[in-house]
């Protein structure tokens, strides 16, 4: 079983931040801007270490009532293992948490892969941002969720956590302490 925890990102992490930063997107984000995201109170940023070993994070800014979720990242040894659901899921229950009402992001228009998870915890489509993406001048989707602090919402992350826990120990993950970042009981989360 390969043990793996999440966490907030600290500093001593920012060096493989930055190579995973590299692997997975060719270097969006520089170690300044990751060091004020770190700074920042309105930014979250949780990290999935195995070990001592960063293999996927993702980050949100809280602007007024809304969370812009702005990078998902999972290792591509990693992908395809439930970590990325695990990551939404993360920022998605630490927004409810801060008291956010809404979820947002953009998506490339091609990337249907990540497109599919979002539409798992149904966010939708608001529109598009024209040539968004300046090294190829793709659009990108807007994507919205509301609705986060309705009973409804917690019903989805309840429902949404026991799938990715199957997930992850189909892959041979178990998540130590679930309960450090993630506000669902203790037993819902661990007990199979």
């Amino acid at each position: 079983m390969n043990r793996i925890t999440l966490q907030t990102i600290a500093p001593s992490l920012l060096p493989q931040v930055l190579e995973l930063d590299r692997i997975c997107f060719g270097g969006l984000w520089t170690l300044e801007g990751y060091q004020r995201e770190i700074d920042s109170p309105n930014s979250e940023l949780i990290a999935i270490t195995s070990g001592d070993r960063l293999i996927g994070y993702g980050c949100f800014w809280a602007i007024v009532d809304e969370a812009h979720i702005t990078i998902i990242a999972v290792h591509p040894d990693h992908q395809q293992q439930g970590l990325g659901k695990l990551l939404l899921f993360a920022l998605l229950d630490r927004a409810r948490q801060r008291q956010m009402k809404h979820a947002t992001l953009e998506v490339r228009i091609s990337n249907q892969s990540a497109i599919s998870l979002y539409e798992k915890f149904q966010f939708k489509v608001a529109g598009q941002r024209k040539d968004y993406y300046t090294d190829t001048g793709e659009n990108a989707l807007i994507l919205w969720r509301g609705g986060l602090q309705a009973a409804e919402f917690q019903s989805l992350l309840k429902e949404k956590w026991l799938k990715i826990r199957d997930r992850l120990t189909q892959c041979d993950h178990i998540l130590i302490d679930p309960e450090s970042l993630l506000s669902l009981e203790k037993t819902s989360l661990t007990k199979p």
